[in-house]
């Protein structure tokens, strides 16, 4: 992994100390007043250093330890499967993203229903994949790249870090939208898909923006289009394929915090509530700013609606091609 990318971790990393659930905060004089009165327990369903881990380590010292717990594997259900098994008391949070919704339709035998088994507390983010190509492939736009594909099905590749990550559903879906053919190679590790990308073992990616940004800027890939509904700043030239006609390939990566159902609804509020408090602290935007990652607005129950609605979205495309996990 870059350097830089490890830098704009750490600087991630220390801003966003103040993005904990800000355990403490508000005590009310009910019975659930004295929560939190024990650390709160955050379960990520990545390695360390992830992003998802990155953005989640959110503590700030306010009442509460804010404690990481690292259980990855199988797009998030063995995170998951943790979580659903804890006590419904708000000491036990899930940081759900974007492939546990994908989860269901890769894996046989779930053991637990996000919409069922967990009740939301709220988003945390939205981050965008860029649509990157090797220099040597020779198309400056998508309408060349596209061209590219159906002239030599199956003769190009991308890379992405995983099965059922926003990288690799991303090409499927560009696969369908674009009426093309391309060799699909998933990753354990998103950075080695990064280093093969940049060596030419593979012509393009949709990988995330702020891993990719430093290769563009030094030339070493070319940045054809981004998945965001508006450009964005980091990358104001390069178009969205929304704008070039591409409506479905729109594609948000997201995080977000539930706990297990059943957890009193005082509970839940006060962890909304601080949740809300914290993405609006100037020193977290600058934090997510840097990782290419904006603050999600909007209510635990639309964050529920999400899931509902990314589920749904990602069990068609898995089906349609026939997406496996290794």
């Amino acid at each position: 992994m870059s350097h830089l990318l490890l830098t704009r971790r750490c600087a991630l990393h220390r801003s966003l100390t103040c993005l904990a659930l800000l355990a403490g905060s508000g005590i009310a004089t009910s019975a659930l007043a004295a929560f939190p009165e024990k650390p709160i327990r955050v379960v990520v369903a990545t390695a360390p250093g992830t992003p998802v881990d990155v953005v989640t380590r959110m503590a700030k010292e306010l009442g509460q330890t804010f404690i990481v717990d690292n259980k990855p594997g199988a797009a998030g259900v063995i995170g998951g499967a943790d979580v659903a098994k804890a006590p419904a008391d708000g000491y036990t949070v899930l940081n759900i993203f974007m492939p546990m919704t994908v989860a269901p339709s890769l894996i046989a035998k779930v053991p637990f229903d996000l919409s069922r088994d967990f009740t939301p507390v709220g988003q945390m983010v939205w981050s965008y994949n860029v649509l990157a190509t090797h220099p040597s492939v020779p198309a400056k736009s998508v309408k060349e790249l596209v061209a590219l594909l159906k002239a030599q099905p199956g003769k190009m590749s991308f890379a992405s870090g995983g099965v059922g990550t926003p990288a690799q559903l991303a090409g499927e879906l560009f696969k369908i939208e674009t009426k093309t053919f391309a060799v699909g190679v998933p990753y354990n590790q998103f950075g080695q898909a990064i280093t093969d990308l940049v060596g030419g073992t593979h012509q393009f990616m949709f990988g995330a923006t702020s891993a990719l940004l430093p290769f563009v800027a030094n030339g070493r890939l070319n940045a054809l289009a981004v998945t965001s509904p508006a450009r964005l700043p980091s990358l104001p030239e390069v178009p969205t394929l929304l704008e070039l006609g591409y409506k479905e390939l729109v594609i948000r990566d997201w995080q977000g915090l539930a706990v297990r159902a059943g957890t009193p609804p005082e509970v839940v509020a006060k962890l909304g509530d601080a949740l809300a408090k914290a993405l609006a602290d100037p020193e977290v935007l600058q934090g997510l700013a840097v990782f290419g990652a904006v603050p999600a607005a909007g209510t635990a129950a639309q964050f529920g609606q999400l899931i509902a609605d990314e589920t749904k979205r990602w069990a068609a495309i898995v089906k349609r091609q026939n997406v496996k996990l290794n």
